[in-house]
């Protein structure tokens, strides 16, 4: 069986995505382990800051790599014309298809990654609260990877 350049697209997205998705898994497991509160915050060790690094950064190239790569694949491989379209254009139309279950959804998550990122100056109980609702939605966002790959088997 012949596969064609969007089916190659899409499996090479789907496949990129998922060794980010095993390493946030790991990320996950070791945050669980570890079980940083709000105390740890104030004085943050190395290996903490290595840990905290490793899930943001497996969080958002999961996130960005599924939006730019992932999204834009699975449409070109229904037919769709993704030129023309927006991020949020895309989202919109996964979720009509059925690929996505909110668009909306999508967006909270870039939101809470944003603003996890982007919280240097806070106190450690901001910190704690911005890493609890991050760890929240990476998991939501393990799901979405794991519904689009379901959707994609034959």
């Amino acid at each position: 069986m012949k596969h064609t350049l969007e089916q190659l697209a899409l499996q090479y997205s789907m496949a990129l995505c998922q060794g980010h998705a095993d390493a946030l898994e790991d990320a996950l497991q070791d945050l669980q382990v570890r079980a940083m509160g709000v105390e740890d915050y104030k004085h943050l060790n190395k290996v903490d800051r290595r840990l905290l690094d490793q899930f943001a950064y497996r969080y958002t190239r999961l996130q960005d790599d599924m939006g730019a790569k992932l999204m834009p694949a699975i449409l070109k491989a229904l037919g769709e014309d993704v030129a023309p379209m927006s991020a949020l254009d895309r989202f919109a139309r996964l979720e009509q298809l059925g690929w996505l279950l909110s668009a909306d959804d999508w967006q909270t998550l870039r939101q809470i990654r944003h603003q996890f990122t982007q919280d240097d100056h806070l106190n450690p109980r901001e910190h704690f609260e911005h890493l609890q609702a991050a760890i929240h939605a990476a998991e939501q966002l393990l799901s979405v990877l794991a519904r689009l790959q379901n959707k994609n088997r034959p």
